[in-house]
């Protein structure tokens, strides 16, 4: 009778203690503030892979007026600088034609005016009379690290390619209480046949947009990390409307908020000419600037077009 009354007791207790909220406690998962109670999308490789082309190829030409904010540091180093924002104007045509022209705060004089064809590119800066030309290719970094920006570091933020014939792919779900994200990883193997990660596609699982695109070098460091958010329609074309790119390894980084975007409006090619002005100083990477003698305007064109084939 005594150990059926003490098992009794026992039972009993458990039961009390297994329905009191002091021992389990209910968590609400609140990834999104504005719809806490949103459920998560599932998806698979196939589909991420067919929703990053559909976007990619949706866009042929792009016009866009934005806010600029160029940084310098890292948070590695535990130090970033902002600069004020500067008014930028962002052209592109297919398949690598880009175009931007940044704006003094204020005055909204030229500070720069850069233009690439994917290979090559050129930057004009006026206040320092200096017309720069070379490879997109970054051989020899100048420690004034803004100088290092290359317009191929905005193509490749821009916009998310497809996979090349030579990357294969595949998918991991990283989902916990803090974050809910399909992450695609682009992977190729190198001359040697070992397998690299190229790039990294993250969606995010509320929406399934694109939220961030990390690319790496064949050392496996991270050059480029960009992040996208607030989606935006526009000429019925999504968007990101904020565009984070950092660069760890150069130590500089620029956000892009659009303030106006046109989607698949045509651009003439004239929009992607620049030609070096007369009395700058122009200067190949790789060689010291040499002052130039004023040229004439055939001339420059002429640099243009065998720059541009």
């Amino acid at each position: 009778m005594g150990i059926r009354r003490v098992a009794g007791v026992v039972a009993l207790s458990c039961s009390i203690i297994l329905s009191t909220a002091c021992v389990a406690r209910r968590r609400v998962i609140t990834r999104n503030k504005s719809t806490p109670s949103q459920a998560l999308l599932t998806s698979d490789k196939k589909a991420l892979l067919t929703r990053i082309n559909n976007l990619y190829q949706s866009i042929q030409t792009l016009s866009i007026t934005a806010n600029m904010v160029p940084a310098l540091g890292s948070v590695n180093k535990g130090k970033i600088t902002e600069y004020k924002d500067v008014t930028a104007y962002i052209l592109f045509k297919k398949p690598d034609e880009i175009r931007i022209i940044g704006l003094y705060p204020v005055v909204r004089t030229t500070a720069f005016d850069m233009v690439s064809n994917g290979d090559d590119f050129r930057v004009y800066i006026p206040a320092k009379s200096r017309f720069i030309e070379g490879r997109n290719e970054l051989s020899a970094p100048s420690p004034k690290k803004l100088e290092n920006l290359r317009p191929n570091v905005f193509l490749d933020a821009l916009f998310v390619r497809p996979p090349e014939p030579k990357e294969s792919t595949a998918i991991n779900d990283f989902t916990d209480e803090d974050t809910a994200a399909y992450i695609l990883h682009f992977i190729y193997n190198d001359a040697h046949g070992d397998p690299h990660i190229g790039r990294e596609v993250w969606f995010e699982r509320l929406t399934l947009n694109i939220a961030r695109q990390i690319i790496y070098d064949p050392d496996d460091e991270i050059v480029t990390d960009a992040r996208y958010s607030e989606w935006t329609k526009y000429n019925g074309v999504p968007f990101p409307k904020v565009i984070d790119i950092n660069r760890p390894k150069d130590e500089y980084g620029v956000v892009i908020t659009v303030v106006k975007a046109e989607i698949n409006k045509p651009i003439t090619d004239e929009k992607f000419v620049l030609q070096q002005p007369e009395g700058t100083t122009l200067q190949v990477l790789g060689e010291k600037p040499a002052q130039q003698a004023p040229q004439p305007a055939g001339a420059s064109a002429s640099r243009q077009k065998k720059t541009n084939k």
